[in-house]
């Protein structure tokens, strides 16, 4: 049900709007505390907000207002005026836990002062957050992107795994698939699969460390190139396009169903893995708010329906279509459609 459908005696009620525009109360304390890592001050034990304080190097005072405020978000306990990790801190926000995801928390974190720019980017019709040099041009900041996309990545990766069959098939071609994690996994849990990852020079340069590390260099290769131009090749038996349609317009989706579907062979099998939208494009709520998210920081960023996607996948022959979604909180869905 939606919140701000709720009445109270058939009067509509303000809660949810005025909860609405605080929200960001809630995410920079969030934000703010896994930044200046307050989760591992508190890693080995409750601790009182001078200890905190002193650990942290912070102002004692403020220090005691954010414990408090984390505690009444449900990140931290307290008693006796000492603060403990909450059971789900401790799990996801403690760094040298294996569940650690404070730095995919930190990718919402880089765009707090972006979406400050909404209305900037509404008026001039362009991206507030100018497309950088995480791309290829500066190789440091290449190699941090790339290391934040492959932990990223990670955990969709292994429920996407759980959700192919791709028993038999030989030969996989990844576009734009960034540190080759995708071809890494599934390769791995396919035996005779092979893959080549089809990414940007300076990208690919990082995927190969990540690829031999995993070592898997035997069964993904990378190759340089731009999935806008580059050719996809022929005679694969499954062409994976993840993460990248929120960056496309419907020209370019289309485009790119169109030379994976001529790159497959008869029986081949396109992936398309994203967050969508249901048919209408407001819901789910995250989705919807994800569209925004991508205008502020791409060109052509938005959010597409998959039922859409399923209708251009139509369009350039494909059949069989179906979607599925990876189990939550994950919020991407999965689009596959079969050459006839």
């Amino acid at each position: 049900m939606n919140p701000m459908h709720h009445a109270t005696g058939g009067a509509p009620d303000p809660t949810a709007i005025i909860r609405l525009s605080t929200a960001y109360w809630d995410s920079q304390t969030l934000l703010t505390a896994n930044r200046v890592r307050l989760f591992d001050a508190l890693a080995d034990g409750a601790r009182t907000p001078a200890e905190v304080a002193q650990a942290l190097q912070l102002a004692p005072r403020g220090t005691a207002l954010l414990l408090k405020a984390c505690a009444g978000l449900g990140l931290l306990t307290e008693a006796d005026g000492r603060f403990a990790n909450a059971p789900s801190a401790a799990t996801f926000l403690v760094s040298r836990s294996p569940a650690f995801m404070g730095n995919v928390i930190r990718y919402s974190d880089q765009l707090y002062g972006t979406w400050g720019q909404l209305e900037q980017s509404l008026r001039e019709g362009r991206p507030a957050l100018p497309a950088e040099a995480y791309l290829g041009d500066d190789p440091a900041r290449t190699r941090a992107f790339v290391l934040a996309m492959h932990e990223r990545a990670l955990g969709i990766a292994r429920a996407l795994v759980g959700l192919l069959d791709l028993q038999g098939r030989r030969a996989l071609l990844d576009v734009g698939g960034g540190p080759g994690t995708y071809s890494v996994l599934l390769t791995e849990r396919f035996a005779g699969l092979e893959a080549e990852v089809l990414e940007l020079p300076g990208v690919a340069a990082v995927a190969r460390e990540l690829v031999a590390a995993a070592g898997a260099a035997d069964r993904v290769a990378l190759r340089d190139g731009d999935y806008h131009h580059s050719d996809f090749g022929h005679g694969k038996d499954v062409v994976l396009m993840s993460g990248m349609f929120h960056r496309e317009s419907e020209a370019s989706c289309r485009d790119l169903i169109a030379r994976a579907a001529a790159c497959l062979q008869p029986g081949g099998l396109l992936i398309v893995s994203d967050v969508f939208t249901d048919a209408g494009g407001t819901q789910p709520a995250f989705a919807a708010l994800f569209g925004l998210n991508m205008m502020l920081t791409a060109p052509d960023g938005g959010v597409h329906a998959d039922a859409d996607v399923m209708r251009w996948m139509a369009d350039a022959g494909l059949r069989d279509m179906r979607s599925a979604a990876l189990p939550p909180p994950m919020p991407h869905r999965v689009v596959m459609g079969v050459k006839p």
